[in-house]
């Protein structure tokens, strides 16, 4: 499997090259195009995070409950894939590590890569965030979408990230749900709230635009209905 991404930062979309036998399993809507003998299906997976009681969960953390799985039958075949909202795509390669991901940013993955619904804690709905997140595992490509550009930080001791601005993050980094400054009053005049405080050694990638803020300022300039 081969992915090219195009488009980039502002209006990314995928180009997914898929040799004999191999698999791609996507977010459900997510394609635009695609080779006219590619074997296209819905699941529910089955293993780790399958099944019934994994849709469902799908569905709790803001996912579908149905995923879409493009199979090629022989070699060179490609299929397109763009996320719902503008912005970016990230490529990231399982090699056995856990990846904590933002429900909304999962678009496609390899058919080795585990998919889960994991229980990040009450501390995540504190934050307004949702309190389920996608844990990926297992072996092979992860394609994450953002709203707007995404950005790597390489963290080595301790970071901090605005809620809303997080795509996904290694699960080496232990992480809490802090005020943004030490009022809970300053924190919310200032328009911050609250952040995530990660520790440890890892990666996390973030996306330059809040999809809740961006929500939050269109919603109130729309007429009611």
């Amino acid at each position: 499997m081969k992915i090219e991404l195009l488009h980039q930062p502002e209006s990314a979309i995928a180009r997914v090259s898929l040799d004999s036998g191999e698999e791609l399993v996507a977010q459900a809507g997510v394609m635009i195009a695609m080779s006219g003998n590619i074997n296209a299906s819905t699941t529910l997976r089955k293993g780790k995070g399958g099944g019934v009681m994994g849709g469902l969960k799908r569905m709790v953390a803001g996912e579908s409950l149905f995923l879409s799985v493009f199979r090629s039958p022989t070699d060179g075949n490609t299929i397109w894939l763009a996320p719902k909202l503008i912005g970016d795509l990230l490529i990231y390669e399982m090699t056995g590590q856990d990846l904590v991901v933002q429900a909304t940013s999962y678009l496609a993955c390899s058919s080795e890569v585990d998919l889960d619904v994991g229980f990040q804690g009450f501390k995540s709905l504190f934050s307004g965030e949702s309190i389920f997140w996608l844990t990926f595992s297992g072996r092979g490509l992860a394609l994450l979408a953002s709203f707007g550009g995404i950005y790597e930080i390489d963290v080595n001791g301790e970071y901090i990230v605005d809620t809303g601005h997080i795509v996904a993050f290694e699960r080496s980094l232990n992480f809490s749900i802090a005020k943004a400054s030490s009022s809970l009053i300053g924190s919310f005049l200032g328009g911050e709230g609250f952040v995530c405080r990660f520790k440890g050694k890892g990666k996390v990638y973030c996306q330059t635009h809040n999809p809740g803020t961006f929500g939050s300022t269109i919603g109130s300039k729309l007429p009611p209905r």
